[in-house]
């Protein structure tokens, strides 16, 4: 949906929540660090959003954004620009145990690929994720990023041209 006001996408999650990609800061990195997915999702993303966000500090690819429903942090994603293949990555995408289910995971998607098209070099998002996580591969389908055939580690890779 576009706000009038300000002629920018507005997401909302399934509670009616806006949902929102901010900057890591002084005031929510520790917010960000504690996210914790459901215990049957540790096998395809971190425990915590603390490694994420070493990754981001620390790697020198990597760039990490809050995930906000309403004025609290729920969840962490990250984003690459890949110059030797030209396409914009995600990754990193966790949302806390307790807010899942409610839409906040497809929100920032959709944040987030709305965000990375209006960079004037972005041509593809490109993401990975494990074959058997059946529900985020039904998700990013749903979102349009479709196999390319690559894989990444063990995980497929999806592509999305913008």
């Amino acid at each position: 949906m576009v706000n009038g006001k300000r002629g920018t996408v507005d997401f909302t999650d399934g509670q009616g929540r806006h949902v929102v990609l901010d900057e890591i800061t002084d005031g929510n990195w520790r917010a960000v660090a504690d996210v914790a997915p459901a215990d049957d999702q540790r096998r395809f993303v971190a425990a915590l959003g603390a490694r994420y966000l070493l990754l981001s500090m620390r790697g020198g690819v990597w760039n990490s954004l809050a995930i906000r429903a309403g004025d609290t942090v729920v969840g962490h994603v990250m984003w690459a620009y890949d110059e030797e293949g030209g396409a914009h990555w995600i990754g990193g995408m966790i949302v806390d145990a307790a807010e899942q289910g409610r839409g906040v995971g497809r929100a920032a998607m959709r944040a987030l690929t709305v965000r990375l098209a209006a960079l004037p070099a972005c041509r593809e998002i490109r993401l990975s994720y494990h074959p058997d996580n059946a529900p985020a591969a039904r998700l990013y389908a749903e979102l349009g990023f479709a196999p390319t055939g690559d894989f990444e580690d063990e995980e497929v890779v999806a592509a999305l041209a913008v």
